[in-house]
Formats: structure tokens, C-alpha cells, sequence
């Protein structure tokens, strides 16, 4: 039966791994080799990443529409947590093993899979909060009834104070919500993938990444945030690619940003 260790993984003393400064030309490498991965079985990972836009779909499409730009970019808070299939592919592509877009499910197996669990309710908590407080802030500014049609709310949005208002406060309330999952969720899940470590060294560790590189990674949350951007603007299809990419690219991310030795 498997051991679960959420909090200081097998270890009774934690193991922090350490970070490296890494810079703009690493964020542009690790692009390059997560569309290779992503090159390497395209069909395969396009079938895997339809996921994504049916989800996608799903929740735009029951969603009152003053929800529909938070729901669009709070799919970015959860990211990380919904790509763990593929780090698991590029994990096991980099070890030389047969790989398949079954093995993304391989996951399930891990040593560490209660704590990926649990650093991903985090992110889905992050999530809720940030869907609570755009509604909250639209019921404060244009008040509970809702749009009579999306030509409306559109209308509504660029064209009163009220929706100028509801732009900018909600752009940087967003950006907050941002940097909190980007900074506990960078690297924590493929370093969760890769070493038995616990929720509380996987977050410190991605907190020093971002912290040791403030530029770079702001840089890399704005290509996400852009990549994402495109593939909902292709009508969600986009997010068939977009999503692996970024998958890849984190896994590679992660092998750039952390010190994979493991202290004897």
C-alpha cells in the first residue's frame, strides 16, 4: 500500500531544493523543447488536449456572462494543476521511456499523488475566490440583474464609467490572484512529479524561484497568459495545442529552474 506524505514527504527533515537564476534566452529554450515533446506525437497529445476546450466549453457555456472573462483567464490559476498529465509525458520521454498519451494518466501512480491532489484544491480554492470576488465586484458596481443580452453586457462594459471602473479594479485585483498561484504553482508540481518532497517544500520552492527570478518569471506568467489568450480566442480549439505546449515547456521549466541532485 502506498505511503502518502503531504507535508514533509519521506523524510522526517524536509530537503529544500536549491533555485538557479535563469533568464529570458532559458524561457525561449524551454519553449523550443516543449513543442518538440509536443512535435514528437502530435495526433496523440491534440486527442489528449481536446480535454481542455470541451472542459473549456462546458463551463463558458453554463456561466452567466458578467462570468465569462474571470472564468477565461481563472483557467490560468488552475493550469498548472490540470497539466500534470503531460509533465508526466515529458518526464518520461526525458528518462528514454516508452511513452504514449495513456501514460499522462500514469500520474495516478505517483508517490506523490495526495499531495498533488492537495496542492490542487489549493489552486482550485485560488480559483473559487477569484470567480467570487469579479462577481462580487460586478454586483457592486452594475448591481444583481444581469445582462439581457451579450450585445448588452458588452456595451455595458466599454461603454459606461461603471464598466471602465469594473476594467481596471478587476485587472489588478486579477493580478494579484496571478502572482499568488504563479508564485506557489511554477514549479511545484513537476518538482511533486519528480521527488517525494511534500506540499510545503514544493511551494517554498517554487516561492524562491520566482523570487530569484522576479523578471523571468513574470515574463513566463505573460507568454502563458498570452498562449492561453490565443488558443480561447481560436474559439477554445486553440487550447488543443496551447495547453501541451505550455505543459512541456513547464516540465522544462522546472529542469532549468531547480536543482534536480538529490542530497546524499
Amino acid at each position: 500500500m502506498p505511503k502518502f506524505h503531504v507535508v514533509v514527504g519521506p523524510d522526517l527533515t524536509p530537503v529544500y531544493p536549491s533555485v538557479h537564476k535563469i533568464g529570458p534566452a532559458d524561457l525561449k529554450d524551454v519553449l523550443a523543447k516543449g513543442t518538440e515533446d509536443f512535435l514528437t506525437m502530435p495526433s496523440s497529445l491534440i486527442f489528449l488536449g481536446l480535454i481542455y476546450p470541451i472542459v473549456g466549453i462546458g463551463l463558458i457555456a453554463g456561466s452567466p456572462l458578467p462570468l465569462l472573462f474571470p472564468l477565461m483567464s481563472g483557467f490560468a490559476l488552475v493550469g498548472p494543476f490540470a497539466a500534470i498529465g503531460l509533465y508526466e509525458i515529458s518526464r518520461r520521454r526525458e528518462l528514454g521511456l516508452d511513452t504514449s498519451w495513456a501514460h499522462a494518466f500514469g500520474v495516478m501512480r505517483s508517490h506523490s499523488i495526495f499531495s498533488i491532489l492537495s496542492l490542487g484544491m489549493l489552486l482550485l480554492v485560488i480559483f473559487v475566490c477569484w470567480e467570487f470576488t469579479a462577481q462580487s465586484l460586478y454586483v457592486a458596481l452594475f448591481g444583481s440583474t444581469p445582462p439581457e443580452s451579450f450585445t448588452q453586457f458588452i456595451a455595458n462594459i466599454f461603454g459606461t464609467p461603471q464598466g471602465w471602473k469594473l476594467i481596471g479594479l478587476g485587472t489588478v485585483i486579477g493580478f494579484v490572484f496571478a502572482v499568488v498561484a504563479l508564485s506557489i504553482s511554477v514549479v511545484s508540481f513537476p518538482l511533486l512529479l519528480d521527488r517525494d518532497v511534500g506540499v510545503p517544500v514544493a511551494i517554498q520552492t517554487s516561492v524562491r524561484a520566482v523570487l530569484t527570478n522576479p523578471f523571468t518569471m513574470a515574463l513566463w506568467g505573460l507568454i502563458v497568459a498570452s498562449i492561453l489568450a490565443i488558443g480561447f480566442l481560436l474559439l477554445f480549439v486553440g487550447l488543443a495545442v496551447a495547453v501541451p505546449i505550455l505543459g512541456h515547456s513547464t516540465w522544462h521549466l522546472y529542469c532549468r529552474v531547480v536543482d534536480r541532485a538529490v542530497p546524499v
